[in-house]
């Protein structure tokens, strides 16, 4: 099942709302009808207004979310790269781009992008509540949630900025050092601070936990996951450079044919030791079958049910001469184990997650 819903496109880039996000809205809203000037509606009366308030500034502040990362993938179109898709969830939004650019003046501008997008819509917001805001509080409850608004885009700036992976400050740190060493050390030492800092916000949340830090170790536990995935992707990358797929492929491929029973295919499985296999016809290929599809027969029914009733029919394929790294991406991207390598209609070989771990291994 799908974990997220498209809602639409900008910029010719689907938007999506993962299920955190749906879950995370009424509970924003809930805060902001909870708490007291100038943070949030409590004294607004009738209640309805209150929560219709409450929700407009959540919904407004997950809006800006999205512009942020609008921003990011503006730029990263203008450069060349592909934008896949833009998710909404519960720490706020993810582009999916297809790859980082590696000029260091392209990605210090793709980084910076968001951040300026939230510096830009916070000063406005505020600038327009100081000339309209009244002499005493409480305010007028419109002009708070601008100022809501407005604050938390400015909170969110900052703190985008903050040198450490996965925050935009973590790849403007990258792309200033990618300028003065190689990009796989300017990723590490960026990296290497990442997780410094996330460890003294760690100890910072445990020291204060009594006053509400756990956020501090929530967030600092993400920071450092962020640094460590974004080294070990970006020295898989370095690695893998200049390897083809038909450099690491296994070219014996075994295949198996649509009209055969799930119980024969796991015999195969079982002999062969592979979990995956391409369904071929009268040599014309039409799907792949995977142990991720036996498992959903269940074992008294298998005898019955044949390979063509469970074989995925749209297949992800790359050609000899792509890179390794490309495979890769394409697994990642389409949570796949395995890519069938094809020249024109013809199998020459099957590329597997295996294969490229393997030969990164051995590269290392």
């Amino acid at each position: 099942m799908s974990t997220s819903i498209q809602i639409g496109r900008l910029m010719g880039i689907p938007i999506r709302l993962h299920i955190t996000f749906l879950l995370i809205l009424p509970v924003f809203a809930w805060i902001f009808a909870s708490n007291t000037p100038m943070f949030g509606f409590a004294d607004v009366m009738p209640v309805s207004l209150r929560y219709a308030l409450a929700l407009s500034t959540a919904i407004l502040l997950f809006t800006c979310v999205l512009l942020h990362e609008l921003g990011h993938s503006y730029i990263a179109l203008k450069h060349g790269s592909k934008i896949q898709s833009i998710t909404l969830f519960l720490f706020g939004g993810v582009s999916s781009m297809e790859e980082i650019p590696r000029n260091p003046k392209v990605e210090f501008k793709m980084a910076f992008a968001g951040p300026a997008v939230s510096l830009l819509i916070g000063t406005v917001l505020l600038i327009i509540y100081e000339l309209f805001r009244p002499a005493s509080l409480p305010s007028d409850p419109y002009l708070r949630l601008i100022w809501i608004i407005g604050y938390i885009n400015i909170t969110l700036f900052v703190f985008n900025i903050i040198p450490a992976f996965p925050m935009d400050g973590g790849r403007l740190l990258r792309s200033w050092l990618a300028g003065r060493m190689p990009y796989i050390k300017a990723t590490q030492a960026a990296a290497g601070i990442g997780k410094m800092f996330a460890i003294l916000m760690g100890i910072f949340g445990f020291l204060t936990a009594a006053i509400g830090g756990f956020w501090f170790i929530l967030i600092a536990f993400f920071i450092y996951i962020g640094a460590s995935e974004e080294e070990k992707s970006t020295a898989v990358n370095v690695i893998l450079e200049g390897v083809k797929i038909k450099d690491i492929m296994s070219g014996d491929v075994k295949t198996v044919n649509s009209g055969m029973s799930v119980e024969e295919l796991v015999e195969i499985m079982f002999r062969l030791k592979h979990m995956g296999y391409p369904v071929v016809d009268n040599g014309e290929l039409n799907g792949i079958v995977t142990f991720t599809d036996v498992l959903k027969v269940p074992k008294e029914e298998r005898k019955n049910v044949k390979v063509s009733q469970i074989m995925t029919k749209e297949l992800i394929t790359s050609k000899e001469d792509d890179d390794a790294v490309n495979a890769l991406k394409l697994m990642a991207t389409n949570n796949i184990g395995r890519v069938i390598v094809k020249d024109d209609k013809k199998i020459t070989g099957i590329v597997s997650r295996t294969d490229i771990l393997r030969a990164v291994q051995l590269l290392e």
